[in-house]
């Protein structure tokens, strides 16, 4: 630990406090509280600054500074405040009651600064292609409606009822049509709406 020193400008002591330093300030604050930094450290019969006086106080002697780490709580409302204010020290341990700005300071550089940079790396994801095999199918699209009508299934190619079919040629329209659904009732709908077309093929229109 380093001792004090006199800077030899100023005549004031620099550095670490001392012990004796310590009681000197207590005991004063304790009997007649703050009223004036620069001029406190003389009544109090140390040869310290103003300010060197008033972060002692602040940061280590006052019985209201908390010890020990920070909790879950005061590091949420830490990093809170800090992406609100940024490094405003000061107003930042206003809402960290017993916490110096001092305190608080030490604390962000030393456990969250670089917990927050590794949080917000971005992280590159590749985009994994997965090749598929399709089977070649093993009959032509003839042959597919060709088995079919051999079979007499029913037709996977149902006729979408929610849309209007409007044909290119005109027809009569005095005849009821219910929806199809065997190839055999598919037919039946086809040759109706072609009657008049002597040349009809399920397979031309298929």
């Amino acid at each position: 630990m380093r001792t004090p020193r006199c800077d030899s400008q100023s005549g004031l002591t620099k550095g670490p406090w001392s012990s004796e330093e310590d009681h000197k300030l207590k005991t004063y604050i304790s009997r007649y509280g703050i009223w004036n930094w620069s001029k406190m450290p003389l009544y109090a019969g140390l040869s310290r600054s103003g300010k060197s006086c008033r972060l002692r106080w602040v940061n280590y002697l006052d019985p209201k500074v908390k010890r020990g780490n920070f909790t879950n709580e005061e590091e949420k409302t830490l990093l809170h405040y800090h992406s609100v204010l940024g490094n405003k020290w000061s107003a930042i341990a206003k809402m960290l009651p017993g916490r110096s700005d001092n305190e608080v300071k030490n604390y962000w550089h030393a456990h969250l600064k670089k917990q927050m940079t590794q949080d917000s790396t971005p992280v590159t994801k590749t985009k994994e292609i997965t090749s598929y095999d399709v089977e070649t199918p093993s009959e032509s699209v003839d042959e597919f409606f060709l088995n079919i009508s051999n079979d007499h299934t029913t037709s996977p190619c149902m006729l979408d009822t929610t849309s209007t079919f409007e044909p290119e040629v005109e027809f009569e329209t005095n005849y009821n049509i219910t929806s199809p659904g065997t190839l055999e009732e598919v037919e039946s709908f086809w040759q109706q709406l072609y009657s008049n077309n002597e040349d009809f093929e399920l397979q031309n229109v298929l």
